[in-house]
C-alpha cells in the first residue's frame, strides 16, 4: 500500500481510545555495574510517558493511527506526564486526581546487559476519581473506533473496573482490547472482549495452574474462547514467540532472531500492533503478524524507548507464522 493511500485512509479513521489507570513517568539510565551500598554513576536519565495504555497509544501513533490517551494524573509529575504524552503527538485526555502521579525507574548494567526495573504502586484514587474516569470514557464513545485498556489498576480502584469498561464498550458496540492481570483480567472476561493479550505468567494465574508446554497453553486459550470469555486470545511467550487462538483456529509465531536490548514495553507494543490492525478490520491473523512485528521491534530499543514503525513493518513481514492443526 502506498504511503499516500495509507495517509488518506488514516485521515478517515475514528481515534482509538487507550486507557491507563496507573500511568507513570518512566526514567531510564545506564550504569557500568550494580552493587549494594556504593554510589553507581549513571548516564543522563531519559524520561518517557509510561503505563500500559500510554505505551499502546505511543506505538499506535508511530504506526500512523489516530489515538487518544485517557489517564488520571496529579501533581508536578502528572503535569510532566501530560507534556510527554503531548510531545508524542497523542491527544491526552487527563482526569485530574489529588494524588501525585508515580515515577518508575529502570537501570541497565552495561557490563552484563542485565536490566533492573523498580516499579512503585501509584497514588490511591478515590471513588469519585475513578468514577470520573468511567464517565469520561462513556463521554468519548461516540467519537472513537475502539477501546484499548492496558496496565495495572492503582490502589483504590476496584478489581472490576475493566469489567465496567467492557460493559461500556459492549453497550456502544465498540471493540474492546484488554491487556490486564490477575483479578482485573478475570473480572472483565465475557461479552464484548474482542481480544485479550496475557503473557504466560498471567495466563497461568488466570486458569489457576501451570501450562508447561504448547499443548497445555492451547487448551487453556481455546477454553477461554469456547466459553465466551474473549473472542480472541493472543498469548505472548517472550523468547518462545507467541500464540493466537480464535474461534476459527490457532496460529504460532516463531521467535525472531534479535538481540534484546530492553524488554520494557514489548508487550504494550504487541498490543498496539494488533489493536491498530483490528481497528482497520484486518483479519485477526494479520493483526497477529503486526503485533509480532511491533513486540519484536520494541526489544531492539534501549531503556524505556518503544518500537519504531520501520522496524515494525520489516519484522512483521519477516515473522514466521504458521497455522496449528487441531
Amino acid at each position: 500500500m502506498s504511503s499516500q493511500r495509507l495517509a488518506g485512509m488514516l485521515s478517515t479513521m475514528k481515534p482509538i481510545l487507550t486507557i491507563t489507570m496507573n500511568p507513570a513517568v518512566d526514567i531510564s539510565t545506564d550504569t557500568p555495574s550494580v552493587a549494594p551500598t556504593r554510589k553507581m554513576r549513571c548516564t543522563m536519565a531519559r524520561r518517557d510517558a509510561g503505563g500500559g495504555g500510554i505505551n499502546v497509544a505511543r506505538v499506535i501513533k508511530r504506526l500512523g493511527g489516530d489515538v487518544h490517551a485517557l489517564f488520571p494524573a496529579g501533581g508536578p509529575i502528572g503535569t510532566l506526564l501530560g507534556d510527554l504524552v503531548a510531545r508524542e503527538g497523542v491527544q491526552e485526555l487527563i482526569v485530574p486526581i489529588g494524588g501525585d502521579t508515580r515515577e518508575n525507574f529502570t537501570a541497565t548494567e552495561t557490563a552484563t546487559g542485565d536490566q533492573y526495573r523498580f516499579v512503585v504502586p501509584g497514588p490511591t484514587l478515590s471513588e469519585t476519581e475513578w468514577q470520573n474516569c468511567l464517565d469520561r470514557i462513556e463521554a468519548e464513545t461516540a467519537d472513537i473506533s475502539m477501546i484499548v485498556a492496558s496496565g495495572s489498576l492503582p490502589p483504590g480502584v476496584p478489581s472490576d473496573f475493566y469489567a465496567r469498561v467492557a460493559a461500556i464498550a459492549h453497550a456502544h458496540n465498540l471493540p474492546f482490547v484488554l491487556d490486564a492481570t490477575h483479578d482485573a483480567l478475570k473480572a472483565a472476561l465475557g461479552p464484548g472482549i474482542r481480544l485479550i493479550k496475557p503473557n504466560l505468567v498471567e495466563l497461568e494465574a488466570l486458569v489457576g495452574h501451570a501450562l508447561p508446554d504448547e499443548t497445555a497453553q492451547l487448551v487453556a486459550c481455546r477454553a477461554l474462547v469456547a466459553d465466551g470469555k474473549a473472542e480472541n486470545v493472543a498469548l505472548t511467550l517472550g523468547e518462545a514467540g507467541a500464540l493466537l487462538v480464535t474461534p476459527e483456529g490457532a496460529w504460532r509465531a516463531a521467535p525472531l532472531p534479535l538481540e534484546t536490548r530492553s524488554a520494557v514495553g514489548a508487550g504494550d507494543s504487541f498490543t498496539a500492533g494488533m489493536a491498530w490492525a483490528l481497528a482497520w478490520n484486518k483479519p485477526v491473523e494479520e493483526a497477529f503478524r503486526t503485533g509480532v512485528g511491533a513486540g519484536s521491534a520494541a526489544v531492539m530499543t534501549p531503556g524505556t524507548e518503544l518500537c519504531h514503525a520501520e522496524d515494525v513493518w520489516r519484522l512483521a513481514h519477516a515473522a514466521e507464522i504458521t497455522a496449528i492443526q487441531a
